[in-house]
């Protein structure tokens, strides 16, 4: 059975389609262009979303769990449940993202994540497909770890990277790094070497250490303001650095829990829709009831909507599609200017560009309806329409 989509309008990584029309049939986008160039088959399936605007779905580089399961879990049943809860929310790919935990912990989960992801072909995902792995930790600063347990937290020595490395049999794509430790420019040269992608965060980093990893080879900043150094006049510290750094890309969870928005305006102005990613730093309780989970092997208590253990923030409850929608309110940005957010800045960043590749004829049938004000009203999966859980 054919499916046709029309709306008011189409972004596509930079331009508008007014009035388009879109037909799946196997999953897979048949045709796209303006209604005026088509008439709407007599036995198709049509969705017809006016005033709403479509889009590419949405890559979040910094997640670490959702429906219940943790990514470090590492099984079939706990990605596919992460992978389905994800499209309906609007994001199409993902970087499963671990958390401090013993090594031989952490290389299980590692090797365990890599089969998965080599194992299985994008269709024969749920939903929002793994395309690699962002390792947060061990290599944070214990004056700002935040949640991450401080007796599992290491040096940023290339042997111990190395070994992870194997383990995801070169899957991990994202790294963040602490720039102030000894040995973390060294590691940072010798990732980016590998295709790593370095991101400067759980830091109480100095403006001039920073610019020294920055120099290494990091392109970006790990959830900016949190775990963060404080921004001071005479010590602008790694804050301070990230914000003025212009190449730099930067990384914001957009909850209204994590940032205040006033300073979420302060992030866009310097940032801008350039270099700006908004992520999620989601956990196993997002699109759960509140209650105690886990957080990698530690537990997690969430009541209203914030989530924490010992009373330190710990990840979030987030999904993209409301990140957008609050960015839109704090900021007042147009749609247009927020899309690059949470598609072709995490796209270009980790060197993805198929996470936000512009739809067209052939395509999978993956991308999202959003109303005026950046609410999800539905996501498409491989040709599936999936109503927001």
């Amino acid at each position: 059975m054919k499916t046709v989509i029309t709306a008011a309008r189409l972004w596509n990584g930079g331009e508008f389609i007014s009035d388009p029309l879109i037909e799946i049939e196997d999953g897979k986008i048949s045709w796209l262009g303006a209604i005026s160039e088509r008439e709407v088959p007599s036995n198709a399936v049509h969705h017809d979303y006016r005033g709403a605007t479509l889009s590419p779905a949405f890559f979040d580089v910094h997640i670490h769990g959702a429906a219940g399961h943790d990514v470090m879990e590492a099984t079939p049943q706990s990605l596919s449940a992460v992978s389905h809860f994800l499209a309906t929310r609007g994001t199409g790919s993902f970087l499963a993202t671990t958390v401090t935990a013993p090594l031989d912990a952490t290389l299980r989960s590692l090797e365990g994540i890599a089969g998965l992801i080599e194992k299985s072909a994008p269709q024969e995902w749920p939903g929002a497909q793994p395309l690699g792995i962002h390792l947060e930790g061990p290599f944070l600063s214990h004056a700002k770890r935040g949640v991450h347990p401080p007796e599992h937290l290491l040096a940023p020595e290339i042997a111990t990277f190395d070994r992870m490395w194997q383990a995801s049999s070169g899957h991990i794509r994202l790294m963040t790094l602490a720039p102030e430790l000894p040995g973390a420019a060294d590691l940072a040269a010798h990732a980016t070497a590998l295709g790593v992608r370095v991101s400067v965060g759980h830091s109480n980093a100095t403006a001039a250490e920073t610019a020294h990893t920055i120099a290494a080879g990091a392109t970006s900043a790990t959830h900016t303001f949190n775990a963060m150094r404080a921004l001071n006049h005479r010590e602008p510290g790694i804050l301070g650095a990230v914000l003025s750094t212009d190449p730099l890309y930067a990384e914001l969870i957009c909850d209204g829990i994590h940032v205040d928005p006033s300073l979420v305006k302060v992030w866009w102005r310097a940032k801008g829709q350039d270099r700006g990613i908004l992520i999620t730093d989601g956990m196993a309780a997002t699109g759960m009831p509140e209650g105690e989970y886990l957080l990698g092997g530690f537990p997690v208590q969430v009541a209203n909507g914030k989530a924490t253990a010992n009373g330190v923030l710990a990840g979030s409850v987030l999904t993209l599609d409301r990140a957008v929608a609050n960015f839109m309110a704090y900021t007042d940005a147009p749609i247009e200017a927020v899309l690059p957010l949470v598609t072709s800045n995490p796209a270009g960043m980790t060197g993805f560009p198929q996470a936000s590749n512009p739809l067209s004829a052939g395509a999978a049938a993956t991308f999202v309806v959003l109303d005026r004000s950046g609410k999800l009203l539905h996501s498409i999966s491989n040709g599936k329409v999936l109503q927001p859980a």
